[in-house]
C-alpha cells in the first residue's frame, strides 16, 4: 500500500512537471512584448543610433516618444547635456537653432505620468529626463553611457540601444564646459528620428 502511494505521488509529480514545462514553453512562444513596435533610428551629425522600445514596462512613455518622432518634434534639436560615463541628454525644443529658451528647460507643452520599472539603467538604456516631480517628463530623454544604478526605479527606462554604441561613445567624448561640465563645445544635432519596422 505504501509502495502504491509512493508510485501515485511520483506519477502526480511527473504530470505536474510536464504541465509546468508545457506552460513555460507556451509562455516562451508568446510574441515579444515589443512585437509590432517600431525601432527608432536617431540620426545625428555624429552618426546613427538605433533603439528598440519596452512597451511592456512603459507603454505610455513609448507611445509618447513615437508620437513626437512622427511629428518630427525632435528633428533639429540637440544633445544639450553630455556627461561622459553617465549619459547624453536631448529632446529639448529649446536646443534648436534660433530657439529663445534655455536648452534643457523646454518640452512639448504637457507632461506624462512616470512609469518607473525594474529595468536597470546600464549603458545604452533609453530613459526619460524629468525635474524633481516624478510626473514631469515630456520630451527630454537620455541614453546612459555607463551604469547609473542610482536612477533605477526613479526614472522611466523605456528602451535600449541595439546599434550605434560607437556613436554614443563619440558623443560622450565631446569636450564639454560649464559649471557642471556638461555643455558640449560642439553642436551634437539630432537631424531626424526615423521609425522603422522592428526586425
Amino acid at each position: 500500500m505504501k509502495t502504491l502511494r509512493l508510485c501515485l505521488l511520483s506519477a502526480m509529480a511527473i504530470v505536474a512537471a510536464l504541465t509546468l514545462s508545457s506552460c513555460n514553453n507556451k509562455e516562451q512562444m508568446k510574441e515579444s512584448p515589443a512585437a509590432g513596435t517600431p525601432r527608432a533610428i536617431i540620426h545625428t551629425n555624429y552618426g546613427d543610433m538605433t533603439v528598440e522600445f519596452w512597451p511592456d514596462v512603459a507603454p505610455r512613455t513609448v507611445d509618447n516618444f513615437l508620437k513626437l518622432s512622427r511629428e518630427k518634434f525632435y528633428d533639429g534639436s540637440a544633445f544639450h547635456r553630455v556627461i561622459k560615463g553617465f549619459m547624453i541628454q536631448g529632446g529639448c525644443p529649446n536646443s534648436k537653432v534660433g530657439a529663445r529658451g534655455t536648452p534643457g528647460t523646454g518640452g512639448p507643452g504637457y507632461q506624462i505620468k512616470a512609469e518607473f520599472n525594474n529595468r536597470p539603467h546600464v549603458k545604452g538604456v533609453l530613459s526619460m529626463a524629468r525635474s524633481s516631480n516624478p510626473d514631469s517628463a515630456g520630451s527630454q530623454f537620455f541614453i546612459c553611457h555607463g551604469v547609473a544604478s542610482s536612477l533605477n526605479n526613479q526614472y522611466t527606462a523605456f528602451g535600449q540601444l541595439v546599434s550605434g554604441e560607437e556613436v554614443l561613445n563619440k558623443i560622450a567624448n565631446v569636450r564639454c564646459v560649464g559649471m557642471e561640465g556638461s555643455t558640449p563645445t560642439e553642436r551634437v544635432e539630432i537631424t531626424s528620428v526615423e521609425l522603422v519596422e522592428a526586425k
